[in-house]
């Protein structure tokens, strides 16, 4: 039996399978059409929170799917969403990527453990080594388990209840603070790009020429003195390169590093991970980036599409990928800060108007991205312009590194609350309580008395089940017939 740590006299060290079963019982959806259905996105991690979840048919499901019922755990054996794991307040189906779990023990304590980092680190070290790893029943019915007396169990509970929830509400408010710098943030971009944020004296100027290829949609007002331009009248904007992955080994291609989707983030560069391939020396000349380039993406999630920032030589010799495009800014007469922010602001939308989105990818064309519209100011009043927004923008960087370590902090403490509750410090324990072992006996005892009886196989009589699965419940562990 594996021990992760010391617990109390009173509990015992337990294997999951001696403590809760997995419920697998794989159905036809066809039959379920508007029942729900959970995917492992429809679940916080590490919360043990449902986030949401729509029905059989608004999924389009068609592959056989998990059927759970109220008060089981539903957990994702699947990597990387093997810290999500829900309480099931409903009945529904679930993907096949998830495990209905019924406990014998105390649900919710059940639950909490499954949600804790030693859980999580038992199950990590146990998947099986394919593709998707995952845990598959065999490995997680030997995960160990600390068990105590059940009446402690139900007082980690009430205490972990109470306090986890004033956990979420103070979680949830650093999210909704998260979420208002974020569109703080992208109004400043937009106020920069269109002149706004240091004039009000803005009317309908000229628009930029006509192109039939795209959708403008209403422009916004700028100062008297901007002029709108298509992108392609002040920027060269060229594409990336593509990966010839049989030419890697090419003695004559030269090998640089070069920037993902990944890499260009929305006004920030995330170089953490740059990775690199092998190119013709030629292209890898016409790709180089030098400063004041900017990086804008093509492709990706929808939200994703033209977003980007300013490149200012941080790693030499780099080049941009094909889902990247590059505007190299003419003579000077825009700040490539206030294109990219412009890019980030009022770009979000027409991104998304002009983009192309298949089932799971958005893109825009190299022909739409230069035709994007861009307000030009006067040259001399540019750097005023980037100095009033960089202030405002800095503000809100470091409002968001504040809320992001409290956010940090916070997993810590919820962290830090478990592994108390776990190592049998969260609440006193009670001489009077049923030991751990007694009650392991007991849930034993019982689950061999409720097992199907077999009878004697002949040639004229096949084994058969004589009882229908069955469903433990929380409040007396008795075995109650499960719907078929």
């Amino acid at each position: 039996m594996t021990v992760l740590f010391t617990v109390p006299h009173t509990w015992v060290w337990a294997e999951f399978g001696d403590v809760a079963r997995v419920a697998a019982n794989l159905v036809d959806p066809a039959g379920f059409l508007d029942a729900p259905h959970i995917a492992p996105n429809h679940i916080e991690t590490g919360t043990g929170r449902l986030l949401s979840y729509r029905t059989i048919r608004e999924d389009g499901v068609t592959s056989p799917k998990h059927r759970f019922f109220p008060g089981q755990l539903i957990y994702s054996k699947i990597r990387p969403y093997l810290a999500k794991v829900i309480q099931s307040p409903i009945e529904g189906l679930c993907s096949a990527d998830m495990y209905p779990i019924e406990p014998y023990i105390e649900h919710r304590y059940l639950l909490y453990w499954m949600l804790s980092p030693s859980f999580t680190a038992q199950t990590s070290a146990h998947q099986t080594r394919t593709i998707l790893p995952k845990i598959n029943e065999q490995e997680l019915s030997r995960i160990a388990v600390p068990v105590p007396p059940l009446a402690e169990q139900r007082r980690i509970v009430a205490v972990l209840d109470d306090l986890l929830s004033r956990w979420d509400v103070g979680s949830i408010g650093l999210a909704t603070i998260a979420r208002r710098v974020d569109r703080f943030r992208d109004q400043v971009m937009f106020l920069a790009g269109t002149g706004q944020l240091v004039s009000t004296n803005l009317v309908e100027t000229a628009s930029p020429p006509r192109a039939a290829s795209v959708v403008d949609g209403e422009l916004p007002g700028i100062p008297v003195t901007w002029q709108w331009k298509r992108l392609e009248e002040i920027a060269d904007v060229v594409g990336g390169v593509t990966k010839d992955a049989k030419k890697q080994a090419d003695p004559d291609y030269v090998e640089v590093p070069y920037l993902r989707v990944a890499n260009v983030q929305r006004a920030r560069l995330d170089l953490s991970e740059v990775t690199r391939m092998r190119v013709p020396a030629k292209k890898a000349a016409q790709l180089r980036l030098l400063r004041g380039d900017v990086l804008l993406n093509e492709g990706g999630d929808r939200d994703k599409l033209g977003r980007g920032w300013v490149w200012d030589e941080q790693i030499p010799d780099c080049i941009h990928q094909n889902h990247v495009f590059r505007a190299r800014v003419r003579d000077g007469v825009l700040h490539p800060k206030l294109l990219a922010w412009h890019a980030n602001g009022f770009g979000r939308r027409w991104f998304q108007v002009n983009g192309l989105q298949s089932v799971n990818l958005a893109s825009i064309s190299l022909g739409k991205m230069r035709q994007f519209p861009v307000p030009v100011p006067p040259r001399a009043e540019q750097e005023t312009l980037v100095r009033t927004a960089e202030t405002y923008l800095s503000l809100l960087d470091g409002m968001d590194r504040a809320v992001g370590a409290a956010g940090q902090k916070a997993v810590q403490l919820r962290a830090s609350l478990l592994a108390e509750a776990f190592a049998g410090r969260l609440v006193p324990q009670d001489p009077n309580d049923e030991v751990a072992s007694e009650l392991l006996t007991r849930i034993r005892a019982e689950r061999e008395a409720t097992l199907p009886k077999r009878k004697m196989r002949t040639r004229r009589t096949p084994e058969k089940l004589t009882a229908p699965p069955t469903r433990v419940t929380d409040d007396n562990y008795q075995q109650e017939a499960l719907p078929l």
